[in-house]
């Protein structure tokens, strides 16, 4: 038998040992089932994902539940990253143990079952010291974090003081108001495109905005700045958005036109 341990909120330790592991979707290619990582003689390798894991974890933390599988159970084994030489293999349990011990470096590195575990195989659930592991990626100390939409965790602790120490160049945080009607005001009119364009990009960042003070760019000589303007207050909750949209539906550019549409969308 194969011996994995699976990690997972501790609000779920109950009924882990009452029914087992539920299949969850998986992302990538929305097969069902649950990750795990064999028992390695390292503590820290064995629960290397734990501190990544606990970023989207609930409150209590995680607790770490070894299971048993046989050894000819069928499982992929792969790393994270999913690069060249390193794309998920299928194959059997025990042989997963046998790859993943063989590493020079095993972090990175994930099993998966493609199926619930049952209640038989559950050995245990016990806690885990929260500190262990890496966090976003291997080697990460010294790195500068990213800070770009996709990377960044919502509500996670430190993470509006990081975007304000770091801001990304495309997601943020957006300026003040006054700052970008500044920027408005010195690009003219018709003005620079370019620097319309980005300013309305992060007008886009709000819920709400100073749509008075946009309104004449729905008559922009250019189109881009036109569609731009669409994106920048297509998602406001401002009055007088939609009367603006429905306007700018009618606009002679098709590209205008498509850009309303996929906010109706």
């Amino acid at each position: 038998m194969a011996m994995f341990v699976h990690l997972t909120p501790a609000a779920n330790a109950a009924r882990i040992r009452k029914s087992g592991i539920r299949a969850a979707s998986h992302g990538r290619d929305g097969a069902k089932g649950l990750f795990c990582f064999p028992v390695l003689p390292s503590y820290t390798l064995t629960h290397q994902w734990l501190r990544e894991l606990a970023r989207h974890g609930g409150p209590r933390g995680l607790v770490a539940v070894h299971l048993r599988l046989p050894d000819d159970e069928p499982v992929t084994v792969g790393h994270y990253s999913n690069r060249p030489g390193r794309t998920p293999l299928t194959t059997t349990a025990s042989d997963a143990v046998h790859r993943v011990a063989a590493l020079e470096d095993p972090r990175g590195w994930e099993v998966f079952l493609p199926r619930a575990a049952t209640r038989a195989e559950i050995h245990r659930v016990r806690a885990v010291r929260q500190v262990t592991g890496w966090r976003y990626f291997p080697d990460s100390n010294g790195k500068a974090p990213c800070t770009c939409y996709g990377c960044r965790v919502r509500g996670e602790y430190g993470s509006q003081r990081l975007r304000r120490r770091r801001p990304h160049p495309v997601d943020g945080p957006a300026p003040a108001t006054p700052v970008l009607l500044a920027r408005l005001a010195a690009a003219g009119h018709p003005g620079n495109t370019a620097e319309l364009c980005a300013t309305l990009h992060w007008f886009g960042f709000r819920r709400r905005g100073p749509l008075t003070q946009l309104t004449h760019l729905a008559d922009h000589p250019d189109a881009a700045v036109r569609v731009a303007l669409v994106e920048a207050v297509a998602h406001w909750r401002t009055p007088g958005v939609d009367a603006l949209l429905q306007r700018l539906a009618e606009d002679p550019d098709e590209d205008v036109r498509e850009a309303v549409a996929f906010t109706d969308g």
